[in-house]
């Protein structure tokens, strides 16, 4: 686990990947984007101006040496819908509603965005699949995490010991507060496990995403697994936070690719 600085941004890498990926969570550090979205904003839907988005996508994906033209990336609508990504997405095509993207080509370069949800990187040195997810509370109930790893096995033959999966920075369990209507999602997705995801304290209940997309990769058959343990609304000068920020922010990059 390590920050970098190239071009002016900063960004976090896992130590659980080897050299055969290029990896990358982007903090909001450097860009061209002023408040409310200072400063590296990447997501297109939150009021700043399209190209300042543009010029700070292209920042970030030049810090991994990646081309603007390399990007697959998704609408993302809080589901476990899978994208099988053969080829880049055309900037002038459609955005496919997925959480789930993977890939096996070199020539991609995967992208989503965050601002307290899950980021989950999924890599398969043996069949050389690379993948990314998006959880929030209701990825996490749907299985979002698990459906990925399953997707893998389904498309590309991939041996669930065999993948290596990082969770990154997100909200933590210390601030992620919910109510009876996700407490219920929450029990109904994870049976007993469920005590151990939900702490109350005083008159309120938090949910801890971490350990609940741990149990979802586990389940899987995933054992190589690496937690960032970084919040997003404790760290809000490097992440952007919806819940922090009252809604009124940026989206952070997260970017994974198998090494050209």
């Amino acid at each position: 686990m390590t920050f970098q600085t190239s071009g002016g941004v900063r960004y976090y890498q896992f130590g659980l990947f080897g050299g055969g990926v290029v990896q990358g969570i982007f903090t909001r550090q450097g860009g061209v984007s002023p408040e409310p979205w200072s400063g590296l904003n990447v997501g297109g839907t939150v009021g700043d101006d399209p190209l300042r988005v543009r010029d700070n996508r292209a920042l970030a994906l030049a810090a991994l040496n990646r081309s603007s033209d390399s990007v697959f990336d998704a609408w993302q609508v809080h589901g476990k819908d899978v994208a099988i990504a053969t080829a880049p997405r055309p900037a002038d095509t459609p955005h496919p509603k997925a959480d789930i993207i993977l890939t096996d080509r070199p020539g991609v370069t995967l992208m989503m965005r965050f601002a307290d949800c899950v980021p989950i990187f999924l890599h398969d040195p043996v069949r050389k699949v690379v993948g990314i997810a998006h959880a929030g509370w209701t990825g996490t109930v749907l299985g979002t995490a698990r459906a990925a790893v399953e997707a893998m096995q389904a498309h590309f033959e991939t041996v669930p010991a065999d993948v290596r999966a990082a969770i990154g920075p997100s909200i933590g369990p210390d601030h992620y507060e919910v109510g009876s209507d996700v407490i219920g999602k929450v029990r109904e997705a994870f049976g007993s496990k469920a005590d151990g995801l939900l702490c109350e304290r005083g008159d309120s209940t938090f949910l801890d995403l971490w350990k609940a997309n741990m149990i979802l990769l586990l389940e899987a058959g995933v054992t190589q697994i690496e937690n960032a343990g970084l919040c997003t609304f404790c760290h809000n000068e490097d992440w952007f936070s919806h819940r922090a920020e009252k809604g009124r922010t940026g989206r952070f990059g997260a970017i994974i690719a198998l090494k050209e």
